[in-house]
């Protein structure tokens, strides 16, 4: 058999309200992290931060809709075809306007093998949950 997973969006597992897919879990794949964040119209809620913790790159694209990615002080328009990469010590903050919009998100830490967040994992608690 050869080894590939094929699955459509709505199949892979949501956590925050829907708003987030476990893509990696949900394929299999150990060397990166990639999720799916589906946020909706004027979401100013996502949460600032950075990975100082575990030194990751992200890089987003938007699928659909458009955000505005807030680095450094300086907003970045992002639709459709437009690539951010932002470095692990920069917080970041994504914005929505006054339609819904699909991100996607992949990360890794440079030079180091991957270490997937235990809430990227299937079945594994929401990270609000898992603190109480």
């Amino acid at each position: 058999m050869p080894d590939v997973t094929v699955k459509r969006l709505d199949e892979f597992e949501a956590i925050f309200g829907g708003g987030f897919r476990r893509i990696r879990a949900g394929l299999g794949i150990t060397s990166f992290g990639v999720a799916v964040i589906e946020l909706p119209p004027n979401f100013t809620s996502y949460p600032e931060h950075d990975q100082s913790h575990d030194a990751q790159e992200e890089v987003y694209t938007v699928l659909s809709g458009r955000v505005t990615l807030r680095v450094g002080g300086e907003d970045h328009e992002l639709d459709p075809g437009v690539f951010a990469r932002v470095g692990p010590g920069e917080k970041r903050k994504i914005i929505t306007g006054d339609e819904p919009a699909r991100v996607l998100a992949v990360g890794a830490t440079p030079g180091e093998a991957y270490r997937p967040p235990e809430f990227t994992e299937e079945g594994a608690a929401e990270p609000i949950h898992a603190k109480k």
